[in-house]
């Protein structure tokens, strides 16, 4: 299959780019720069250049290909109007993705976060949230499994607040990085709220086991750590920074704050038994242990 991938080159595409192309799939990325496209290139895949806001150019992806793999976002969380901006490009990119193939039958990968179940673990089941800072990520998912209707393979994978690799990605590394500019690793809260986690590398699997097997309309975990207490991922960051740790107030984090002293445990139980789907990557408080002081 020939597979037009956006945000191709990030810590989860360029591992959902290699899986494919290890697993007999071609590759077509979408790359903003010429330092993106040198990359896909690298990685042995056909570079596309432009960006999420070239709805043309994602139009032109769409019809070199056999299926879509959307994984492109700004992620600029600097202010809460850098990250509406990014929703909403995101959200008209995602349309034109989604337009470009009805009718056609072919696959629709696209990504969004777990959501939060009250008292437990979330399921593939349980609805996304669409409010919040990042809320309009939801509805752009939403939209697109709806096109199931309209001759869209469509489906989702919800990753989980930190997909991470060699000790970096996701919530735990923005943790990280600001337990490095602010000398404390701290947490909101009391630290109990758990965080659930997945390797970059088992993620790229689900997205190919999506692309490949999927129905139309439905949505996969890739969580493989339920959910680590946040003060437990602080205490290693600490740790391997020689940093204390402790509690400081949510608005530390910006516009993800809520987000961050949240309780969201997700299961990933229908997923791994509906498509096979078994995590053999380091955890992610084991994976935190390659952070560099």
């Amino acid at each position: 299959m020939r597979v037009f991938v956006t945000g191709g080159t990030g810590l989860i595409g360029s591992t959902v780019v290699a899986e494919l192309l290890g697993n007999g799939h071609s590759v077509l990325a979408l790359a903003r720069s010429e330092t993106s496209a040198a990359a896909v290139e690298r990685a042995g895949a056909q570079p596309l250049r432009g960006g999420l806001a070239d709805l043309d150019v994602l139009r032109s992806g769409v019809a070199e290909s056999d299926g879509v793999i959307h994984l492109a976002f700004s992620n600029d969380f600097s202010s809460p109007e850098a990250l509406a901006q990014g929703v909403a490009e995101e959200g008209a990119a995602l349309a034109a993705l989604g337009d470009a193939l009805v009718g056609s039958d072919r696959p629709l990968v696209t990504v969004s976060g777990t959501p939060v179940a009250a008292g437990r673990p979330s399921t593939e089941d349980d609805p996304l949230p669409t409010d919040g800072p990042v809320g309009g990520r939801s509805v752009a998912v939403v939209r697109a499994l709806g096109l199931a209707s309209q001759g869209v393979r469509s489906s989702a994978v919800r990753l989980p607040r930190t997909v991470h690799n060699e000790g970096t990605g996701g919530f735990a590394g923005l943790l990280t990085n600001i337990a490095r500019q602010s000398g404390v690793s701290g947490y909101p809260g009391d630290g109990a709220q758990r965080w659930p986690a997945v390797h970059a590398l088992d993620a790229a699997v689900l997205f190919r086991l999506a692309l490949e097997q999927a129905p139309a309309g439905t949505a996969w975990h890739a969580v493989a750590d339920e959910g680590d207490a946040v003060r437990d991922i602080a205490g290693v960051i600490g740790r391997r920074l020689g940093l204390p740790v402790q509690s400081v107030p949510a608005e530390t984090y910006g516009p993800l704050g809520p987000i961050f002293a949240a309780d969201q445990p997700s299961s990933s139980a229908r997923t791994r038994e509906a498509l096979g789907w078994e995590p053999k990557h380091p955890a992610l408080l084991a994976d935190l242990e390659k952070i560099q002081p």
